[in-house]
């Protein structure tokens, strides 16, 4: 039986005023079906209430400092002018904006490639669009992730990004949410729904960039991968070192299918990403490629689920992580073979450097198999820098700090050259290495 000391009191700032204080503006009211989903939100958030240590699930993931602060229910949109210089904005591709989660028409560039939509989630449902009604809801669990049910009863916009059958769309669809205060703290629940239909292939980058202050960002992305589609969705997380950002990305993919996950981050006070996918269909491929950088005394949180449900799927799973001062790292891989899903080929690897004595890592791999025709394996290793290599470095008349930071690089830059559009590979990698300290190595 849940207790006090378990869930979150009604009282708590986060809860208080929210739901009543956004009610009268949020999107799609007087659509029944999803009128249901927030009503249904608002009482799982109640009965499931922001999480402690408590539970399993977050037991290395304090919210203790976050469930204090009074979140305002949102940010009236502002300039964010140091959003042009940052590296990652200014990349080719079909782009949309959003500040302080507010659609920004003016930070729009490029047309719609060919063969896909991109539309506001507030326009898709006063258009009452029928794949929005058909999807939206159907795969994040809100009964089971309070912050899921917090974006689903608060999200005010989003994105839709619908790629037609059969279309292969080269240029990348870009989004951006950018997010700054100077004044009191505020929650921003964007929504995003990407569909890619059966036979199409896509490139989606996800960019969370923030520029100061202290705020929640709190999204939620449903991906529906159709069978024999390919889809490759890049997440770079780089919020203000003041924020708290804690993300949940659902997916289901179709047979014959190929999604691959790309995540990195960078920034936030805590930055936490719940990513599952549901591999339900046959000769499947599923690829998850993490790093995470922590400075300072940063947490970042790492949880991943493979649910392999059908026969022949495969998943390739790595994850680096560089933890340096007094930083801290959480990761949890969780694959689960269900019973008809006989030869299972998954591979799960969890790397973490610590460079600092005062860093740690929680990591925990998990094997979860009912069928007995499957090869799967998973491993972790925390270690730290190998001392000869430092010293074969600094033998050519290379600094320490440089050696350090030229292998603290190499060790992630494995993980990000996995990255198939070229430019963002790029940018990342340079973003990697200003972090360690460096200029980008010739």
């Amino acid at each position: 039986m849940a207790t006090p000391d378990t869930l979150a009191r009604p009282e708590e700032p986060l809860i208080a005023g929210h739901f009543s204080a956004v009610a009268d503006r949020l999107p799609g009211r007087g659509l029944g079906w999803l009128e249901r989903q927030r009503e249904q939100a608002r009482a799982d958030f109640r009965r499931l209430g922001i999480p402690t240590t408590k539970h399993e699930e977050w037991r290395y993931t304090p919210l203790r400092d976050f469930s204090s602060i009074d979140f305002a229910p949102r940010a009236i949109a502002c300039d964010v002018p140091e959003l042009a210089s940052h590296p990652i904005y200014g990349i080719e591709a079909f782009r949309l904006v959003f500040k302080n989660g507010v659609y920004d028409p003016d930070g729009g560039l490029g047309e719609c490639p060919m063969g896909v939509r991109v539309l506001r989630l507030a326009d898709a449902l006063a258009q009452e669009d029928p794949l929005v009604r058909d999807h939206l809801g159907q795969y994040a669990k809100a009964h089971e992730h309070p912050f899921v049910a917090l974006n689903t009863a608060l999200f005010e916009d989003g994105v839709v990004v619908h790629v037609s059958r059969n279309a292969v769309v080269e240029t990348p669809i870009h989004l951006v949410f950018a997010s700054k205060t100077s004044h009191a703290p505020f929650a921003a629940h964007p929504r995003v729904l990407i569909v890619v239909e059966p036979g199409a292939e896509a490139t989606v980058l996800e960019s969370h960039l923030g520029f100061g202050g202290v705020y929640l960002s709190n999204p939620v992305v449903e991906v529906i991968v159709g069978e024999n589609a390919k889809l490759e969705h890049t997440k770079l997380q780089d919020e203000s070192l003041e924020a708290y950002h804690i993300a949940t990305i659902d997916g289901l993919q179709g047979s014959d299918s190929v999604y691959t996950s790309n995540s990195v981050q960078y920034g936030a006070k805590l930055g936490r990403t719940d990513l599952n996918v549901f591999l339900n269909g046959q000769n499947v491929e599923c690829w998850l490629n993490g790093v995470y950088v922590g400075m300072g005394s940063q947490l970042l949180d790492n949880h991943t689920r493979l649910d392999h449900a059908q026969p022949n799927g495969n998943s390739f799973e790595v994850y680096k992580g560089i933890l340096d001062e007094r930083s801290n790292g959480v990761f949890n891989g969780k694959i689960y073979v269900h019973q008809d899903a006989q030869k299972t080929d998954a591979k799960q690897t969890n790397q973490a450097l610590l460079l600092s004595r005062n860093a740690t890592i929680e990591t925990k791999p998990q094997l979860e198999i009912y069928a007995d025709d499957v090869k799967c394996t998973h491993g972790a290793t925390v270690g730290q820098l190998d001392a000869e290599s430092t010293f074969y470095l600094r033998s050519r008349g290379i600094p320490e700090a440089t050696a350090k930071s030229l292998l603290t690089y190499a060790f992630a830059s494995e993980v990000l050259e996995r990255i198939g559009n070229e430019a963002v590979r790029e940018i990342t990698e340079r973003m990697l290495y200003a972090k360690l300290g460096g200029g980008f190595p010739a």
